[in-house]
């Protein structure tokens, strides 16, 4: 009986708040004057069976749509605006400027709708195109109908070119137009050839053309629902050639602190070459990317009576040093401290644009809740510096490459040390990557040339040696493996690719195969203990991981959107190792997995909490799956809402004491996904996003598939099933 209270408690608040909200909307109505209709609904359709345009995409054409409504149901805006009173407090104007004001019907706007819809159909070649405008009346509401008569697409019979200038004919016949005979007539391809062929003379020389100069004449013919189309490009047009290029600063120095080889590296524009607006724009590009450089104008002057241009490239350069310090408080399981953190940073250090930082953090937390521990604190220190170069250092690499790329070169080495109640650690890496982009593409690379991680454990309490390390009824070769002295040496490449509608990252790395191959070349002897090579007598991981993440945009309308996500990743240890490092392994639910479960609390498989205070260790795996579809929606002002569902695990490639349940089998990979569902608040203030996920449980692998438990969606225990996010960005 008190389980069906916790349910139905919160359903009363929730449905007088609808009330309310609906009761507010509907008193807008009431205020509206006499002949006036507040627009409900507006629709475009269309008939006929030579349409194949999307209807969606020509409301964008419609001057007055209907108020939002909150997941294209309830017109939350609009009631958030009634509450408003009519005198103009400060109350009144916050909840009308975070409302939204009824859309009042205008007969004007609606005629100017379907003419502007007609206009637009005759664009994409359906010349005989009519629009009807439908209306439907409902006490004070008003439904719109705007239904499309496209009739038949006219098409390109006949296509002429008549370009005076005989040179920029010869240049046009090089290029792939995308006009040809055949096509449907449509005034956007006229205006991208227009605009493609004013992009190639730019490219070739033409500094001073324009598109205007090129025109289009267009004859219909009813009778073959076909037009006769003729490209007319008038007068004589001149190739101009850069003559010289001159650097300058524009800021208070009068010395620019760039090398002169850094200087032409990033100009793409050439001394006795022909001008190319494409050029300039990757001199923007690049200059525009450099770290040490705070504006760049390029400025070009004719020189008399000839077609030579002088080219002036005026750049502003930063403060090459900068010191911040940034204090910060942590919260880990409760246990409350905090964080500062003082950093330097140079970024000009060889005057090429390096970027070097150098970091000092140190953080403080009170643990509570430790029992036989002679500390009850934690602290930790650490160095961090960087050194980033705005290009490949690497040989071997041809200059063209280098130019058509965005690379950096990164140098790294940390140094961290952590002082636990437990045990000690000390962390030492370093690390040489690189990062590069083409240019106008929506790829990007990086590849991790080596990363050296060395991991010490100077101290482990007695306490906790006896209590987990050395405890057989607790034995777990993952808590031991983690407690241990360990060496990786990892190699990495990562691609990416996201054009805002599609996003793709994929990861893969492995460690340990160099040493490996060294180590049995030398012939050398292995730890008689646990049968490992070992470097500097400290064992050395190795292993192989891959990463793949996928999103995709499925609809996106005026205030929604449906985005589908996938999320796979295995790892797997070999070799030298039979556990992963802590740090490779895979965890489950959190705000950016399954929003069910809080962060680290599900899996592997169906593994169940059995000690709280070693679950970090314990649920984690080597493989991990996560499926997502969320559905996004303006609410009104700044605040978007969501509707969720998630599903996913993690699992282990082999059986470990301590994680009974965990391993993968293909045969129980449904009845092992856990399931949850959930909505979600967002602040969107530009800049950033604040996010608050609100999950719930549906489907519990930890519980067999006989009981109820198992089954969360149709037997809820709030207590147990329900998670609540707080994060800064989407999801995915």
């Amino acid at each position: 009986m008190s389980r069906k209270r916790e349910k139905y408690r919160y359903l009363p608040y929730v449905c007088l708040s609808a009330a309310a909200l609906l009761v507010c909307s509907c008193s807008v109505t009431r205020d509206l004057p006499e002949g006036s209709y507040l627009l409900d609904d507006v629709k475009v359709v269309a008939d006929g069976k030579y349409c194949d345009i999307s209807t969606s995409q020509l409301k964008g054409y419609v001057r007055q749509k209907g108020n939002s409504r909150w997941f294209s149901a309830v017109k939350l805006p609009l009631g958030v605006y009634a509450l408003a009173g009519k005198d103009s407090s400060w109350v009144n104007r916050t909840l009308r400027q975070m409302g939204e004001a009824p859309v009042i019907y205008d007969s004007v706007q609606a005629q100017m709708t379907c003419k502007d819809l007609q206009q637009a159909l005759q664009n994409k070649g359906y010349l005989d195109a009519q629009v009807e405008l439908y209306t439907d009346q409902k006490k004070h509401k008003l439904d719109a109908v705007y239904v499309l008569h496209p009739g038949q697409p006219y098409f390109v019979r006949e296509l002429e070119y008549e370009i005076e200038d005989t040179t920029v004919a010869r240049l046009m016949k090089h290029r792939r137009s995308l006009l040809h005979p055949g096509m449907q007539f449509s005034v956007e391809t006229l205006s991208a050839e227009r605009n493609q062929m004013t992009q190639h003379l730019q490219n070739n020389g033409y500094f001073r053309f324009h598109k205007e100069y090129i025109t289009y004449a267009a004859q219909k013919d009813e009778q073959q629902h076909g037009v006769n189309l003729k490209l007319r490009l008038q007068q004589q047009h001149k190739v101009y050639l850069i003559d010289d290029i001159a650097y300058e600063s524009s800021g208070e120095e009068q010395r620019l602190h760039l090398r002169p080889k850094v200087l032409s590296e990033n100009t793409f524009l050439e001394a006795g070459g022909p001008y190319s607006a494409e050029k300039l724009q990757n001199t923007y590009n690049h200059f525009g990317r450099l770290g040490a450089v705070k504006y760049t104008n390029i400025a070009f002057e004719q020189q008399p009576d000839t077609t030579l241009l002088n080219a002036k490239i005026q750049i502003q350069t930063n403060k090459p040093s900068t010191i911040s310090f940034q204090p910060e408080g942590t919260n880990t399981a409760g246990d409350f401290g905090a964080a500062a953190s003082l950093t330097y940073q140079n970024r000009n250090l060889f005057r090429g644009s390096e970027t070097f930082s150098l970091q000092l953090r140190g953080a403080y937390e009170a643990i509570k809740g430790l029992e036989g521990y002679s500390h009850r604190n934690f602290t930790e220190y650490s160095v961090e510096t960087r050194l980033s170069f705005p290009r490949f250092i690497m040989p071997f690499l041809s200059r063209s490459f280098r130019r058509r790329t965005l690379a950096t070169s990164d140098l790294s080495l940390i140094y961290d040390t952590q002082d636990r109640p437990e045990f000690h650690r000390r962390v030492l890496t370093a690390g040489w990557s690189y990062q590069w982009k083409p240019q106008n593409h929506h790829d990007s690379y990086r590849f991790d040339l080596v990363n050296l991680n060395y991991v010490f454990m100077p101290w482990i309490s007695e306490t906790f040696k006896k209590e987990y390390l050395d405890n057989e009824t607790n034995y777990n070769a993952i808590l031991r493996y983690n407690y241990e002295d360990l060496f990786i040496m990892r190699m990495g490449f990562g691609y990416a690719y996201n054009n805002g509608h599609v996003a793709l990252k994929a990861n893969v790395e492995t460690a340990g195969n160099l040493l490996n191959i060294s180590s049995k070349l030398l012939n050398a002897s292995k730890n008689s203990e646990t049968g490992q090579y070992t470097l500097f007598n400290i064992a050395y991981a190795q292993y192989v991981k891959g990463d793949f993440d996928y999103t995709q945009e499925l609809m996106r309308g005026t205030n929604d959107q449906l985005v589908f996500h996938i999320g796979v990743g295995l790892a797997y240890p070999y070799g030298n190792s039979t556990v992963l490092p802590f740090e490779k392994r895979y965890f489950s639910g959190g705000a950016n997995s399954v929003r069910g479960w809080t962060v680290r609390s599900l899996g592997p498989g169906r593994y169940k909490d059995k000690d709280g205070r070693i679950n970090f260790i314990t649920q984690t795996g080597d493989m991990k799956l996560d499926l997502n579809a969320e559905y996004r929606t303006k609410l009104f002002w700044k605040f978007n809402g969501a509707l969720f569902v998630d599903a996913g695990n993690i699992w282990t490639f082999r059986d470990y004491n301590g994680q009974e349940g965990g391993r993968f089998t293909f045969s129980r990979l449904l009845s092992d996904l856990a399931v949850s569902y959930g909505m979600g608040v967002r602040l969107n203030f530009d800049y950033f996003i604040l996010r608050f996920d609100l999950g719930m449980k549906a489907v519990n692998p930890a519980f067999e598939i006989e009981s109820d438990d198992h089954y969360p969606l149709l037997h809820p225990r709030l207590s147990r099933d329900l998670a609540f996010h707080f994060a800064v960005g989407m999801p995915f």
